[in-house]
């Protein structure tokens, strides 16, 4: 995608929604950071349902320890894989105690040593909890750049790679949830809704969908 064409596309996105936010719900860093561990491989929309109970008993890691693994496990039960990541959250809540004075850590290298936490996670926390110009790379991300143009790739390092590249600075900060907002409601992955895009002049994608009827 040329130069010009990226600029278009993050300028109209912004246009559009000039201050994007997550869909979870949270209340501070430590249950952003549980939400979106919680979120791998389920929706924002089912983590909020199952997180509204558990947060208004447990918002701390020490609460959280308190709380008990079979405890968060009847909370986050409708959640896939909720017994990991049950296991995970009080791991996690135990090292952030231990290691880092209860507090969720600033910086890449060690959030992805928590429980649960890898690259897109840890990114996610630093770009809503501390203002992080990170890119990280979800299902909805993978498949816009893809599809679009902006940012090709094989696997999701090698797309977050070429972001941080070719995405100029000024929309750094937002372009994450510009792009997971546009594949979730726009750029869906069986059927795009083209007819509704804002961007499709920008977009390389070939077989552009038609509105029905």
């Amino acid at each position: 995608m040329k130069v010009s064409d990226i600029t278009g596309l993050f300028s109209t996105l912004e246009k559009a929604n000039p201050e994007p936010k997550t869909e979870l719900n949270y209340t501070s860093s430590y249950t952003l950071l549980v939400a979106v561990v919680l979120s791998a491989q389920a929706t924002d929309i089912g983590v909020n349902k199952a997180t509204g109970a558990l947060f208004a008993v447990a918002d701390t890691p020490e609460k959280m320890l308190t709380l008990g693994e079979e405890t968060i496990i009847q909370h986050i039960k409708t959640i896939g894989l909720f017994r990991n990541k049950a296991k995970n959250v009080i791991a996690l809540s135990k090292a952030l105690i231990e290691n880092h004075g209860g507090k969720v850590p600033d910086n890449l290298e060690a959030l992805e040593s928590l429980a649960g936490v890898g690259r897109k996670t840890a990114n996610v926390v630093l770009n809503i909890a501390f203002g992080e110009p990170t890119i990280a790379v979800d299902t909805h991300i993978f498949r816009v750049s893809n599809r679009t143009g902006l940012a090709r790739g094989k696997n999701p390092l090698t797309v977050g790679l070429k972001l941080e590249q070719v995405v100029p600075e000024k929309f750094r900060l937002h372009a994450h949830h510009w792009l997971i907002l546009h594949g979730r409601y726009i750029c869906k992955a069986r059927k795009p809704n083209c007819w509704l895009c804002s961007v499709s002049d920008y977009c390389a994608f070939k077989d552009k969908t038609l509105p029905p009827g």
